[in-house]
C-alpha cells in the first residue's frame, strides 16, 4: 500500500524542485511509473477478500479497480494540461500539478480506508483541491458559480452523513469496514431509523450525483479546467458509488421499502439528462449530462442490492471513468484550436484532423456502449438485473440506451462531418501527445474485454 502512497506524496517536492525546463516531463515519467506499479493491486491472491492490509489501509476487489483507476489518471492529466497551462508563470504551473497529486493523495486514502470516518474525511477532502482548481484554473468567469454551487451541494449532502456515521458507531461499536460486515444486523424500524438510512446515502447521491441533486455537476465540468474535468468524470463521481456500496450492507433491512423513490428518480434521470444531452448547443455540456446518465444506470444497480447489479454498476463506473475522460480530452483538443465549444462553430473537422477523428468515433461508440466494450457489459448487467427486479424497468432503461446512442452519434456527426465553417482558416495540426493520451484512454477500454475479471468486483 505504502509503496504506492509515499512516492505520490513524494511526487509534491519534486515537483517544487525539478528544474522548469523538466518539469512536465519529470512529473509525468515519475507518476506514469507510480500508475504502472499500481496495477500490481489488480493481482489480489487473498482468499479473505483483503489484500495489503494495515490497520488503516486495505484493499479488496471492490476498491482495487477504483485504486488503479486513480493512479492510472494523474499521468493522463498531466499530458493534458501542459498546453493549457504552458503560458503561466512557471510557479503556477507547480502549483496545478501540485493539486492533481494531492487530489490523487486523497483518493487512494478514501478508496483504500478501511475506517469509514477516515472515508468520510478523505471524501470530504478531495473537495478542497477540485474546488481550487476549478475556481483558479477555469476558463469562464462563470467558475466562481460553479465552485460555490459544488461547494455547497456536496457539503449539504455530506453532513448528514457525519451524524449518521456517528451514530452507527455508538450503536455497533466499531466503523471498521474489516468488523461492521460481521456485526449484527441493525432492527431498524422507527421514523428516525428511515432518516438514518436517508443520511447514509444522501451524500453519496449527491456526489454521483443523483438525477434532481445533479445541477452542480454541469456548471462544475463546463468551468472547470481539462484536468479538473477528467478528475471529475473519471474518479470524483466514482466516490458516491464506492459509498453506496460500503454502506448498502449495513442498512440492510429498510433498503428494501426506502429505495423505490431513488431507483425512480435513478431511471428517469437516465431518460431526461439523455433528452437534455439531444438539445446542447455546448459540447462539454453535452458530455456531464451524458456521465448524469451513466451514473443514474450505477446508483439503480447498486440500489437493488444483487450480486449482478453490483458487478454492472463496477463495471460501468470504470468503464464510464475511462470513455467520458476521453471525452473530455478530445472536447479540450477542439476548444485549444478553436477556442469555442459551441458545436455549431467547428464542424467538419474531419477534413483537417482525421486522425483525431478516428478517436472520436471510437470514444463515441464507447460512450453509446458498443458490443465487445465493458460499457455494453455492465450496461446489460444492470439492465438484466433490473429487468429480474420488476420488468417494468425495460422501458426506461430501453429509452435510456436508446437516447444514448443518439445523443453519441449527434455529437460525433457534429464535432466532425459536415462542411468546414469558413471562419475556421488555420488549425494547427494534432500532436503526439494528443495522441498519446488517447491512446492511453482507449487501450485499457480496449484491453479489458480480454480480461474483464480484474473489474468484476465482489462476484468473482
Amino acid at each position: 500500500m505504502l509503496k504506492i502512497l509515499i512516492p505520490t506524496i513524494m511526487l509534491i517536492p519534486t515537483t517544487w524542485v525539478a528544474p522548469a525546463k523538466q518539469l512536465w516531463s519529470t512529473t509525468l515519467t515519475y507518476s506514469l511509473i507510480i500508475s504502472l506499479v499500481s496495477l500490481t493491486w489488480l493481482k489480489s491472491t487473498m482468499e479473505t477478500g483483503w489484500s495489503f492490509l494495515n490497520p488503516y489501509m486495505a484493499t479488496d476487489p471492490l476498491s482495487t479497480p477504483l485504486l488503479a483507476l486513480t493512479c492510472w489518471l494523474l499521468p493522463l492529466m498531466i499530458l493534458a494540461s501542459q498546453h493549457h497551462t504552458s503560458s503561466e508563470p512557471i510557479n503556477r504551473q507547480r502549483m496545478y500539478i501540485t493539486l492533481l497529486t494531492s487530489l490523487q493523495i486523497f483518493l487512494i486514502l478514501a478508496f483504500s480506508a478501511t475506517e469509514v470516518i477516515m472515508f468520510y474525511i478523505m471524501f470530504e477532502a478531495t473537495l478542497i483541491p477540485t474546488l481550487i482548481i476549478i475556481t483558479r484554473w477555469g476558463n469562464q468567469t462563470e467558475r466562481l458559480n460553479a465552485g460555490t454551487y459544488f461547494l455547497f451541494y456536496t457539503l449539504a449532502g455530506s453532513l448528514p452523513l457525519l451524524v449518521a456515521l456517528l451514530l452507527l458507531q455508538n450503536s455497533s461499536g466499531t466503523l471498521s469496514l474489516l468488523t461492521l460486515q460481521f456485526s449484527p444486523s441493525m432492527q431498524l424500524s422507527s421514523f428516525a431509523d428511515k432518516l438514518w438510512w436517508a443520511g447514509c446515502l444522501l451524500a453519496f447521491l449527491v456526489k454521483m450525483p443523483l438525477y434532481g441533486a445533479h445541477l452542480w455537476l454541469p456548471k462544475a465540468h463546463v468551468e472547470a479546467p481539462i484536468a479538473g474535468s477528467m478528475v471529475l468524470a473519471a474518479v470524483l463521481l466514482k466516490l458516491g458509488g464506492y459509498g453506496m456500496m460500503r454502506m448498502m450492507t449495513m442498512l440492510e433491512p429498510l433498503t428494501k421499502e426506502l429505495s423505490y423513490p431513488f431507483i425512480i428518480l435513478a431511471l428517469w434521470g437516465v431518460i431526461m439528462t439523455g433528452s437534455i444531452c439531444l438539445r446542447q448547443t455546448d459540447l462539454k455540456s453535452l458530455i456531464a449530462y451524458s456521465s448524469v446518465s451513466h451514473m443514474g444506470l450505477v446508483a439503480a444497480g447498486i440500489l437493488i442490492q444483487t450480486p449482478w447489479g453490483f458487478t454492472g454498476a463496477l463495471v460501468l463506473m470504470i468503464a464510464h471513468g475511462l470513455t467520458s475522460s476521453a471525452l473530455f480530452c478530445l472536447a479540450n483538443t477542439n476548444y485549444e484550436r478553436t477556442h469555442s465549444r459551441t458545436l455549431l462553430l467547428a464542424r467538419g473537422l474531419q477534413m483537417v484532423l482525421p486522425l483525431m477523428t478516428a478517436w472520436w468515433f471510437i470514444a463515441s461508440l464507447a460512450n453509446l456502449a458498443l458490443p465487445p466494450l465493458p460499457n455494453l457489459m455492465a450496461e446489460l448487467m444492470v439492465i438484466t438485473s433490473l429487468f429480474n427486479w420488476s420488468w417494468w424497468t425495460i422501458a426506461l432503461t430501453g429509452a435510456g440506451t436508446l437516447i444514448t446512442a443518439g445523443y453519441s452519434l449527434y455529437m460525433f456527426l457534429m464535432t466532425q462531418r459536415g462542411p468546414l465553417p469558413s471562419h475556421i482558416i488555420a488549425l494547427e495540426p494534432t500532436h503526439s501527445r494528443e495522441h498519446l493520451l488517447m491512446a492511453l484512454h482507449l487501450l485499457p477500454l480496449l484491453l479489458l474485454i480480454l480480461k474483464p475479471e480484474l473489474i468484476w468486483g465482489w462476484t468473482c
